[in-house]
């Protein structure tokens, strides 16, 4: 059987007298990845409740006839911005059917996200509260790294593309300063328009919810909000209470748990029988090789979408007489270019329809790899585009002077490009640049294959600038605003599948170590993929800007 989440409780309902309860309490608190693994050993290991395994659940919640209503309680919900999103989406659609209470001991700009598409949002009076809007921070390292010996080469294409900045340089440029704030400004305006519309509160109050204006009537403005009552008095909350006021707690009630969870085996073992679609995710860095999950240690990087892997599901999905449209899931900041590309041709040559939708973020090789879909879905709040190319590498020379190291060379200084001994010579220079002019034109060709677009327009949106999802729809680069559920939805459109066709989790296939793969000769001869024995590009999206 399979592991209970910790914290899902039954509840009766506070007026009830049934012997059976009629509420369900729900816990949010996490990051909730986006997708959980096909492999049951990372299921066991990573006992954190994804996104898709919620959303799961409250579908199953939806179709219990015993359910009356849902408590969701928001705490330590650790989500990005499109995670939280997609989490009130999935709560709207819950609350279409059945009364769903969303109580927030903690109101952040987050959490009322989460709350946004529910009728009732209550907090306690004694609430934590700070809706300050948005801001990003980003460190840069070029001075502590400076002293301590070590210079940076960045290499960049083009001027917004800041992956290695916070390496070679001690400041924030107006370029990327440019290109931040207006995602910001983009987020902001979705998040003012999603609230506003849902708690219908005045929209000359929203828009001046961050921004005051002495001239207009006196209004609550963000920074001034420190309490549940006034919040309450602006119309983001419906309701001061506690949860005890809302449904009044009850031990476990098993044969209630056990419906909930025996649904969703059923619901597993009806998938394998029918037509349906397939998710194949690209989750973290992107990579040459095989996919790495993460590892259950804290410390330790986390997880790698490898080429070779996410390729191989491709194809085992385009194989599969079950699968009649595939779902490309995609949170990623990028990598290797020769795997984004990899990962580009297989969509390309895939005979089902793609759909890829974005997650957080699918910015440089994250947008790459989805380019030829047949359709894109984002989050308003996902970090996309940066289309360009960047190439770096730390230069120990002062260090290695301070303390005393004298590297040697021997044989032709050209082979030690990546040696971090040395600057790049001027040969060696021109010969990268040379390169990343290489990469960029095809990344540009096969966005502007996949979307439509002229070469010169995707080189006027690309030039490493990073784009919201809600801008990039107005762009061209993404067709549809939703989540994964929009995704779906769309993908079984493509296929003509009625609107219940279930949804499947991809894998590359059963391999041992060491054994042989098996193909056959394709139909016409195929050119190298790649002209560069070595990777030494990437078309990677620096991921460590923290949007607060």
């Amino acid at each position: 059987m399979p592991h209970l989440p910790a914290l899902l409780r039954l509840a009766v309902g506070r007026d009830g007298a049934a012997p059976a309860p009629d509420w369900v309490v729900l816990d949010l608190h996490g990051s909730y990845p986006a997708h959980r693994s096909a492999d049951p050993v990372q299921a066991v290991l990573h006992r954190s409740e994804s996104l898709e395994g919620l959303t799961a659940r409250l579908e199953r919640i939806a179709d219990a006839d015993w359910v009356t209503g849902v408590l969701v309680r928001v705490t330590g919900l650790t989500a990005g911005l499109a995670t939280s999103d997609a989490i009130g989406r999935a709560l709207g659609r819950l609350d279409a059917g059945k009364r769903v209470v969303v109580y927030l001991p903690h109101v952040s700009m987050r959490t009322l996200l989460v709350g946004a598409r529910v009728r009732e949002v209550v907090a306690p009076e004694s609430a934590e509260v700070m809706v300050p809007g948005f801001a990003a921070e980003r460190t840069f390292y070029g001075s502590f790294l400076s002293r301590h010996g070590i210079a940076f080469e960045n290499l960049r294409i083009r001027e917004y593309k800041s992956a290695l900045t916070r390496f070679s340089e001690d400041h924030m440029d107006s370029h990327d300063r440019e290109q931040l704030t207006a995602y910001l400004d983009s987020a902001e305006r979705t998040w003012l328009t999603t609230l506003h519309g849902a708690r219908q509160v005045d929209g000359d109050v929203a828009r001046r919810w961050f921004d005051p204006d002495e001239d207009l009537p006196r209004t609550w403005f963000a920074e001034e909000l420190t309490n549940a009552t006034q919040l309450l008095e602006t119309g983001l909350l419906t309701r001061v209470a506690y949860d005890d006021e809302i449904v009044t707690p009850v031990e476990q009630h098993w044969g209630r748990a056990l419906e909930l969870v025996l649904g969703e085996l059923g619901e597993r073992r009806a998938a394998r029988k029918a037509d349906g679609v397939t998710v194949v995710p690209v989750i973290g860095p992107i990579v040459s090789g095989r996919s790495r999950p993460t590892p259950p240690v804290p410390f330790l990087p986390g997880p790698t979408a490898g080429a070779d892997t996410v390729v191989a599901a491709l194809r085992k999905a385009d194989r599969d007489e079950r699968t009649r449209a595939i779902v490309l899931y995609v949170d990623s900041p990028g990598g290797s270019a020769l795997a984004s590309d990899l990962v580009c041709r297989a969509v390309e040559r895939c005979t089902k329809p793609v759909v890829a939708v974005m997650g957080e973020v699918a910015g440089s090789g994250g947008y790459y790899v989805l380019a030829r879909a047949d359709h894109v879905v984002a989050s308003p709040f996902t970090l996309t585009g940066s289309i360009g190319v960047v190439v770096g590498k730390p230069v120990l020379t002062q260090l290695n002077e301070r303390h005393g190291l004298n590297p040697e060379v021997v044989g032709r200084e050209e082979a030690l490009f990546d040696s971090p001994n040395r600057p790049f010579s001027d040969a060696g220079r021109a010969w990268a640049e040379r390169m990343m002019h290489e990469v960029y034109d095809r990344f540009v060709d096969r966005v502007a294959a996949g979307r439509g677009l002229t070469r010169e327009r995707v080189d006027e949106i690309g030039r490493g600038r990073i784009w919201s999802g809600a801008d990039a729809v107005e762009l061209g680069l993404v067709d549809e605003l939703g989540d994964l559920d929009a995704g779906v939805a769309a993908a079984r459109r493509l296929a003509g599948l009625p609107d219940d066709a279930p949804v499947r989790a991809a894998g590359g296939g059963f391999t041992l170590p060491g054994t042989p793969t098996f193909g056959k000769d394709p139909a016409r001869p195929l050119a190298g993929l790649w002209p560069f024995g070595q990777e030494r590009v990437l078309t990677w999206m620096d991921e460590t800007v923290t949007i607060r």
